[in-house]
């Protein structure tokens, strides 16, 4: 497929076979994710290849148990990475100076440019993927289990195989919705309702069809899509928990410095 076709067709793959990823597609998969554009062009990112089953498994206790990351047989793990930048700076008389949040924020963007063109590049030979939203709530966890050292932080995940499922491509706002010429303009409330319409209708549709969350969902009483996102997935106390690990975390690796350079 041409890149155009690649992007329309993109969905999201939750069921993937066993079959292994020949490793001539996996070098030009990785390959594309470092063509990717980076600030200064210094790619402050690393790319962690998980295939071993145990750690697999191991990665699925972190990513809250999700089925996925057992059945396909390739994790692709983003992480910001300034610690081999730093220690080139070093190794040439510059002292660097990419220990604060600035500087992981660059790194956060390389990182996901690249996740961004190795899923493209996975699915334009037919492979699919599911990105981990669990990566940002499992920091502990997987700088822990990777062994990351200062200036290393996990950004996102990539689950890569070949698809054992064929779901239709999910429906997006409308680009009126998006789309600002110029300068931001606020919707009003009738604006917003018409913009959220129909993926109220669809997004719900959709939850009601997983067994475990339509149980869920019926249980804490709400009505409809926007009380599932606040009151089902993605709680405010749940969301300020996985928050402070973060800002721990990004405080353990080293971006959080603010004392002057000496």
């Amino acid at each position: 497929m041409n890149t155009l076709e690649t992007i329309e067709a993109h969905r999201s793959i939750r069921q993937f076979k066993s079959d292994p990823i020949p490793q001539g597609d996996l070098d030009a998969i990785i390959h594309s994710a470092t063509r990717g554009s980076s600030s200064g062009n210094m790619q402050t990112y690393s790319i962690i290849v998980t295939r071993d089953p145990k750690r697999r498994e191991a990665l699925w206790e972190l990513h809250l148990e999700q089925d996925m990351i057992r059945q396909a047989p390739v994790l692709l793990t983003f992480c910001v990475d300034w610690n081999r930048m730093n220690q080139w700076c070093r190794l040439r008389g510059a002292t660097p100076g990419f220990d604060n949040f600035l500087c992981f924020l660059v790194g956060f963007a390389d990182a996901l440019i690249a996740a961004q063109n190795a899923a493209l590049a996975a699915e334009s030979i037919g492979y699919g993927i599911c990105y981990m939203g669990t990566t940002l709530c499992a920091t502990p966890g997987l700088i822990e289990h990777f062994g990351l050292p200062d200036g290393v932080f996990p950004a996102t995940t990539l689950v890569v195989g070949l698809p054992d499922e064929d779901p239709e491509p999910r429906a997006r706002l409308p680009l009126e919705s998006v789309v600002h010429e110029e300068e931001y303009q606020e919707f009003d409330e009738d604006r917003t309702l018409e913009t959220y319409r129909d993926r109220e209708a669809e997004g719900w549709n959709r939850y009601m069809k997983f067994p475990d969350l339509a149980r869920r969902i019926r249980e804490s009483g709400v009505t409809n899509l926007a009380q599932v996102y606040t009151e089902v997935k993605y709680t405010a106390e749940r969301n300020r928990g996985f928050s402070r690990d973060l800002l721990g975390g990004l405080a353990g690796q080293g971006f959080m410095r603010d004392d002057e350079p000496t």
